[in-house]
């Protein structure tokens, strides 16, 4: 089951081309974990500047059963995040490592014993 990702685009106008790629990577993360109950995105161009090109920041909001996993990549010095499709990568990176350590945690819970009648 595909989850449509909520895309927001922020100080520059909408493109499909890096529309498709966030739901290329929220895809890959569904396979990844399949209980992803929703993914929004917020792409961001920050400030322009007349020496260097735009940053871009990112924000995902994705749930999953028990919690919500949220990543902001925020350039600050960042030089990479002037490539829109690198800011992508770096955001769905930080993602799926947070995905990889919810499974850990949750696969590592102990399951209370049912307390004996007496």
């Amino acid at each position: 089951m595909s989850i449509p990702a909520q895309i927001s685009f922020r100080n520059f106008d909408r493109s499909e081309a890096v529309e498709e790629r966030i739901q290329e990577k929220v895809d890959k993360l569904e396979q990844y974990f399949d209980r992803i109950t929703n993914c929004q995105v917020v792409v961001e161009a920050r400030h322009r500047s007349h020496n260097k090109g735009n940053l871009y920041h990112i924000k995902v909001v994705m749930s999953v059963p028990g919690e919500d996993v949220v990543v902001t990549r925020d350039p600050k010095d960042a030089h990479a995040h002037e490539d829109i499709y690198v800011a992508i990568r770096d955001a769905f990176e930080a993602v799926r490592r947070q995905l990889k350590k919810h499974v850990r945690m949750t696969r590592q819970r102990p399951v209370k014993e049912p307390v004996p009648e007496v």
